[in-house]
Parts: structure tokens; C-alpha cells; sequence
């Protein structure tokens, strides 16, 4: 993986561009995912302003300790929901 930075991971925030394999992105935002005590899992939010609605969405995580050693690059794909008969139903 090659990287290349104009400033630390820990500063971008919303409206920086992002490019990704080629793909020039927008961050809409950057937090804190999940907080171990000992390190930070961080979640950058990007999404593609020249893709259709429901596409275009993606995320990249990290743990703010080891960034090049765990960042990892996910796209949010579309989720299909199958129409089930109810038979019986309970709470």
C-alpha cells in the first residue's frame, strides 16, 4: 500500500479530500469509533459526491496508534431485505 499524506491522518475533517485507489473523495466525517483506553479505533467517512444516491458511500478505520499497520478501506454495500410470512409473533 502506498500512501501519501499533505498532513497527520488525525487532522482531516469534513469537507477534506480523500483519494482512494484513483477514486477522489469527500470526508463527511472523522470520529472516534471505539475507545480501548490503551488506543483509538478511528473511523473516517467518505463518500463519492459523482455517485448516485444509494451508491458511493464508504469508510476507512484505524487504530490511531498503528495507522499504517491497520487502516482498511470498506464500501458500503446495498442491503436486500426478503419479505417473510408472518406466521406467529411474540414479545
Amino acid at each position: 500500500m502506498k500512501i501519501k499524506s499533505s498532513k497527520p491522518i488525525g487532522k482531516i475533517v469534513k469537507g477534506d479530500k480523500m483519494k482512494v485507489n484513483g477514486k477522489e473523495l469527500v470526508v463527511d466525517a472523522h470520529y472516534v469509533f471505539e475507545d480501548y483506553k490503551t488506543t483509538k479505533e478511528m473511523l473516517i467517512e467518505l463518500y463519492d459526491p459523482k455517485a448516485k444516491e444509494d451508491a458511493g458511500d464508504f469508510q476507512l478505520r484505524y487504530f490511531d496508534d498503528q495507522v499504517e499497520d491497520t487502516i482498511k478501506f470498506y464500501e458500503l454495500k446495498v442491503i436486500v431485505y426478503e419479505d417473510v410470512e408472518i406466521k406467529s409473533l411474540e414479545w
